[in-house]
């Protein structure tokens, strides 16, 4: 959404670059082109003026001016300031103390309440709490409908006593208010520990629309009151938003459809104009697809810095630890890189979601972006079936895999022989690529995880070395007494094949034969 703000501010800084010192000139034009962008990525101009205001105030203080590289502090305190603006903290749901707590959801009708109830019940039971969905909306035709197919999908139950308005036709019946309260009681009795209830919207601000809301909030008395607005509907975000803190004074914010092209800079807005943090985003159409709001990583997804604690998150929620673990005992015993691992690897990749989402999480995502928007997110799904239509030792040998072999994959598959070679292909450096990270020489600095292992080995069959003493004379008699060990050890060495056996050994002491030491010599 903010991929046009945080192109206009990359050109802005990279003007800085190269300069060992910042004139006043420098810094005016600087926060010229910031007050440029953020208008134009639809910023409250209220929100500029202050936001631009603290930039050249700072640029021009100490902290730049005697800054090593002048341009790397102005880029800081950019970051710093629009953290400020998207609410400083993380601003994480306050439970109630005896449960279930009870967060109500109100916002314009169209700003996605319904779908963001699921999403936000699915986030919640993945957290290991018991959500209870509550069917409030009765107005807009088919919404308890749909409330009930988002909690089926997201796996939360839903309390929907009356079935709402059905079509467009039909005249709104039934207390919002009652089925509310009825909603918590039910929670209660059947020990939900938290109560989502999706209240009904209007197509804009009207005194009907704030009474129902307001009415519903002395109701039920809700430890969280979410805001629910559309990142994409421009400067009336900032309106629509203090029409409600006045109305129902809400305790936080949730943009949803963040995933949008829009310009999105309103919702830059809302934390400053209002003063409520933004506390959830809904980054896509899944139910997964709704995250956690993080200031200071939306800040530098917005400078390109990247939002790589979120990628780790991310990685940590899906990653399979058996899978984890048996691909590092593979690396320290190496053991080959086989196309089963290669799919593994990719089926682990994909349910992280979006592999555009995810690089362009990665620090410098803006510069390959036209890349990443070209990228096919199907690609997967065609390497897997490449790989599935392979027999099992085909899959462990890769090399059998001649012209016929190759025809049949492809048949099989439903993709070009050219598709199977250059998945054969990416394959072959994927497995140079683990070998080298086995051996250390995968990244530069980078350990032997192989190496360790096989060191590791030598260790123990080493045994541990016997330190010799700190004091000299101590030491010289350890090392004396070693020296004679070792010449009596050399001196003995080959007695079971009568190497010297001359001076040691007596025939007397054996019971042989009578006549038998004629033949030892004797």
């Amino acid at each position: 959404m903010f991929n046009s703000l945080s192109d206009r501010l990359a050109n802005t800084f990279k003007n800085l670059r190269g300069k060992g010192k910042l004139s006043e000139a420098d810094i005016d034009g600087t926060v010229r082109e910031i007050r440029r962008a953020l208008l134009d990525a639809d910023v409250a101009v209220p929100v500029v003026r202050e936001f631009t205001a603290k930039i050249k105030e700072r640029a021009l203080g100490a902290e730049v001016s005697g800054a090593l590289n002048p341009s790397q502090q102005v880029v800081k305190i950019v970051n710093e300031e629009l953290q400020e603006i998207l609410g400083g903290q993380t601003r994480r749901l306050t439970f109630a103390k005896n449960p279930p707590t009870v967060i109500m959801l109100a916002g314009l009708q169209g700003a996605g309440k319904t779908t963001l109830a699921g999403k936000l019940g699915k986030w919640l039971k993945d957290q290991g709490h018991s959500p209870l969905l509550v069917a409030a909306d009765l107005q807009r035709p088919n919404a308890v409908t749909q409330l009930q197919v988002v909690g089926q999908r997201a796996g939360v139950q839903v309390f929907a006593p009356h079935p709402g308005v059905q079509s467009e036709f039909e005249e709104a019946t039934g207390n919002p208010v009652q089925v509310a309260q009825n909603g918590v009681q039910e929670a209660k009795n059947k020990l939900h520990d938290i109560v989502i209830v999706d209240t009904a919207g209007r197509l804009g601000i009207d005194q009907v629309l704030m009474q129902q809301a307001a009415d519903i909030r002395q109701a039920v008395n809700p430890d969280e009151v979410l805001f629910v607005i559309d990142a994409m509907i421009g400067q009336d975000a900032v309106t629509t938003a203090q029409a409600f803190n006045e109305g129902v004074n809400f305790t936080g914010v949730v943009l949803s459809k963040l995933d949008g092209d829009a310009r999105g800079g309103a919702a830059l807005s809302v934390a400053s104009v209002t003063g409520k943090p933004i506390m959830f985003a809904s980054t896509g159409e899944n139910l997964s697809d709704f995250e956690q709001f993080h200031p200071d990583r939306m800040a530098g997804r917005i400078l390109d810095m990247g939002d790589v604690l979120s990628l780790i998150e991310q990685a940590e929620k899906t990653w399979d630890k058996e899978e984890a673990d048996r691909m590092a005992k593979k690396f320290a015993d190496q053991e080959d890189f086989t196309l089963d691992d290669f799919l593994a690897q990719m089926q682990q990749i994909r349910k992280m979601g979006s592999m555009k989402k995810m690089l362009m999480m990665m620090p410098g995502a803006a510069g390959m972006r036209e890349q990443l928007e070209n990228f096919d997110e199907r690609e997967i799904d065609r390497v897997e079936a490449i790989v599935r239509s392979m027999t099992p030792h085909e899959r462990v040998a890769p090399k059998i895999l001649n012209g016929s072999r190759r025809a049949r994959i492809a048949r099989g598959s439903g993709v070009h022989v050219s598709e199977v070679n250059q998945m054969l292909q990416r394959f072959t450096e994927a497995q140079k690529m683990m070998k080298r990270m086995a051996q250390g020489g995968g990244v530069p600095g980078m350990p032997s995880i192989g190496g360790q292992a096989r060191k590791a080995k030598q260790n123990a069959k080493k045994g541990k070395k016997k330190v010799r003493s700190g004091n000299p004379a101590k030491a010289a008699q350890e090392l004396a007494q070693a020296q004679e060990r070792k010449a009596a050890a050399k001196a003995n060495a080959g007695a079971a094949f009568g190497a010297n056996q001359e001076q040691d050994f007596d025939p007397s002491a054996f019971n042989l034969p009578k006549g038998f030491d004629k033949f030892l010599g004797k």
